[in-house]
């Protein structure tokens, strides 16, 4: 999703549930379609130097993290919200839950959907 105008830039090929989010990203091939875009990202993709992250907070005994590192999670907590919004908006859709075990199905279903997301936000 990009942020700003909340439409779907990218759709990965779908990858079994237990993999972790870090490597969901690069086996769904989400990594290439995003090459040379500022990809945002949850604590998850921790070890991908690829993504922007937020800091993480300081294990009990260490200092604080500095006042900008804390302006900087909460800008990025901010972006992030309006990407995780118009991810449920479009798990809402009621033909992307019926087609879950289907194979292509979610790919295909995922992707109308996100083609009529992208029509109705650019109308």
């Amino acid at each position: 999703m990009d942020a700003n105008t909340r439409l779907v830039v990218a759709i990965g090929d779908p990858t079994p549930g237990n993999r972790n989010d870090c490597r969901a990203y690069t086996d769904s091939g989400v990594d290439e379609q995003c090459r040379g875009a500022k990809v945002m990202a949850d604590g998850g993709y921790q070890g991908n130097p690829e993504v922007i992250m937020p800091y993480r907070k300081p294990r009990e005994g260490q200092p604080p993290l500095p006042q900008w590192k804390e302006d900087l999670n909460t800008v990025h907590k901010s972006v992030r919200a309006r990407v995780e919004h118009a991810l449920a908006h479009m798990k809402s859709w009621n033909i992307l839950r019926n087609c879950r075990r289907k194979r292509d199905g979610v790919w295909h279903a995922t992707r109308g959907i996100a083609q009529m997301r992208n029509l109705t936000m650019t109308a």
